[in-house]
């Protein structure tokens, strides 16, 4: 039976958070009532000029700088045009033939493998408006308020061989677009979007097979389940000697399948032709420098220097650079508490599942970096115990206060009282002569049960190291 490898590209609209749109001064805020961020010139009225937002430009060329793409020193914008009742001009100014930025790529981890793909280019485009379907009655509704608004296209090689390399590709993408603060990722309002196009191939064959394009996918496991189904309908249709169609599809999330919704579109039926009203854009190499040096340290470079400098293992380096705000924070605590690996342990440990627990960004933690390298500092130290530690995160996390002042009201401090602890140990010896006989007899794993049971006597407060010591002396 002949084995078929997909290959797949994908094309990711992401929407620059800019305070205007792209061509005129309108809002780009979201959720504004229908039509209420709409001027003149986004509503494609006659006479009306198109002026370019200079932000867009300079927020696409970060992103084409930190994906080692190359700027072209003129690029233009095109009419791409269509129909389409949320279209108001009949027409999208895009970028064709002569794009902002190109061949540059993206590494990301796939089961431990770092994969690279290819970028073919990254573009600037303005979005269409929205069409609002009534459920009770057959009426659609025009809102033009994102019409307009900016997007930056980037369209990759097809490079992808598998949905979960898709996904992982799409997860880098966002990750460097939010970490160059240059939109939000945010794909459940629309922000962040892919198409993706699969094909199958005969294994070992560089021939292209026809390919299909599927619209509609609105998050990363959607795109990784439509990509599932359609390798897999598209396999079954080449075995039993079938021809793939070339179509857009559009991905049904309630019944998982994919379903045909058009042909699918070539260059020239858009007709594309350069845009009159704007000029050719040019970009100087100082523009380009400027806009460089203004570039955070990227994900992977803060990645490699938190195994190098902090010797932090590749997945907790991996895990704290997924977004610049947790890096920060990391970095923040080491700088108060010089014990990194440790400082990550209770970050991707208590810290994280408390986020995740609240659905909170790292930015709204209510456990501060000063304060957790407060507390880890006092657990280093011994004023408390590991497992009041954990206590004291909790309380800070639900009242804000420091851990000296949680501490201090409490009466949690450990108790390293070598007198008050002996005292501890002879008691529970006492209270359990059966345990201390067989303990006695080889059975030296009992020596938890006395470490816990002096642990409870104590409120939990004893230091642990001591009750370790003295138990080892009485039970010789």
């Amino acid at each position: 039976m002949t084995q078929f490898e997909p290959v797949i590209g994908l094309e990711v609209h992401a929407q620059l958070k800019t305070e205007t749109k792209i061509f005129c001064g309108c809002s780009t805020r979201f959720g504004a009532p229908p039509n209420s961020h709409t001027c003149p010139v986004c509503l494609g009225m006659p006479g009306v000029l198109p002026t370019l937002n200079k932000t867009v430009v300079e927020y696409t060329m970060r992103m084409a700088l930190a994906t080692k793409c190359r700027i072209a020193p003129v690029s233009r914008f095109a009419r791409k045009n269509y129909f389409y009742p949320d279209l108001p001009k009949g027409y999208q100014i895009s970028q064709y033939e002569l794009p902002i930025a190109e061949a540059g790529h993206v590494d990301t981890v796939v089961d431990d493998r770092v994969v690279r793909i290819g970028l073919t280019r990254i573009h600037m485009e303005e979005d269409a408006g929205k069409l609002v379907h009534d459920p009770r009655r057959p009426v659609s509704f025009v809102d033009l308020n994102r019409a307009g608004v900016p997007l930056m296209e980037i369209v990759s090689e097809p490079d992808l061989r598998s949905p979960e390399e898709a996904g992982a590709y799409l997860r880098t993408l966002r990750t460097i677009i939010r970490w160059i603060d240059i939109g939000d990722g945010n794909m459940e309002e629309g922000s962040f979007r892919c198409d993706a196009n699969v094909s199958l191939r005969p294994e070992g064959s560089t021939t292209l097979g026809t390919r299909t394009e599927i619209k509609n996918l609105n998050s990363f496991k959607n795109v990784e389940k439509a990509l599932r189904y359609e390798i897999v309908r598209q396999g079954e249709i080449l075995r039993e000697g079938g021809a793939i169609v070339q179509e857009t599809r559009l991905w049904d999330p309630d019944k998982g399948v994919t379903v045909s919704m058009r042909g699918k579109e070539e260059a020239h039926d858009y007709r594309y032709f350069p845009d009159p009203d704007l000029l050719p854009l040019e970009i100087d190499s100082q523009w380009v420098e400027a806009v460089r040096s203004a570039l955070p340290e990227l994900p992977d470079a803060r990645r490699a220097r938190f195994v190098d400098r902090y010797r932090l293992p590749d997945y907790d380096a991996a895990l704290l650079t997924t977004s610049r705000e947790l890096a920060d924070y990391f970095e923040a605590c080491v700088a108060l508490y010089d014990q990194p690996k440790v400082v990550s342990n209770w970050i991707m440990g208590p810290l994280l599942g408390l986020l995740n627990a609240r659905d909170l960004a790292i930015d709204a933690t209510p456990v501060s970096a000063a304060d957790l390298a407060a507390l880890l500092r006092l657990l280093d130290e011994g004023v408390i115990s590991n497992k009041i530690a954990k206590a004291v995160f909790d309380e800070m996390a639900a009242s804000g206060q420091s851990p000296a002042e949680i501490i201090k009201a409490k009466g949690l401090s450990q108790v390293s009282d070598g007198d008050a602890i002996e005292q501890a140990v002879d008691g529970v010896l006492a209270a359990n002569p059966d345990e201390v006989a067989r303990y006695k007899a080889g059975q030296t794993k009992l020596m938890g049960f006395f470490v816990g049971q002096v642990m409870k006597a104590t409120g939990g407060k004893a230091n642990p190291k001591m009750v370790n010591q003295i138990l080892g002396r009485k039970l010789q």
